[in-house]
């Protein structure tokens, strides 16, 4: 098997209140191997997974103690300036932390940034030159 990244669990302080985020606001569905424990967002060849942040650092053996901005942004990729928009505004008013407004960028595309309930760096994005396939995946 080749490697690649299969899973990104995101560490989180209440696990109900992301999984009403994620799934209220963002409108992503839990696989069926969600539980009361852990949950699970399939998205197009990768998992999202929540899971609470003081278990998922003591499974890998670090604090739990965080602060500032982590190094890390996820990006959700659109197909238009105005699905950005729309997206960017579902999700503050959803909850959602704004952090930067929905703007042109210097590399010829459109974004806007937002923190979820953790305060994980979200970018939604649109490029003219980016492609997708059939299921949505961006092409590069």
């Amino acid at each position: 098997m080749k490697p690649r990244l299969n899973i990104v669990t995101l560490g989180v302080k209440d696990l109900q209140i992301s999984r009403d985020f994620y799934g209220n606001i963002l409108g992503w569905k839990e696989a069926v191997s969600s539980d009361e424990n852990i949950v699970f967002y399939y998205q197009g060849g990768i998992v999202v997974g929540l899971y609470p942040l003081d278990k998922l650092a003591e499974d890998a053996n670090i604090s739990h103690e965080r602060s500032g901005f982590s190094g890390v942004a996820f990006a959700i990729n659109q197909d238009s300036k105005e699905a950005v928009d729309q997206l960017y505004f579902r999700v503050v008013e959803g909850g959602a932390k704004p952090l930067i407004k929905p703007r042109e960028t210097f590399w010829g595309g459109y974004d806007a940034y937002f923190a979820d309930p953790d305060g994980y760096a979200w970018e939604i994005a649109w490029a003219p030159f980016w492609e997708f396939d059939e299921q949505g995946s961006l092409k590069m």
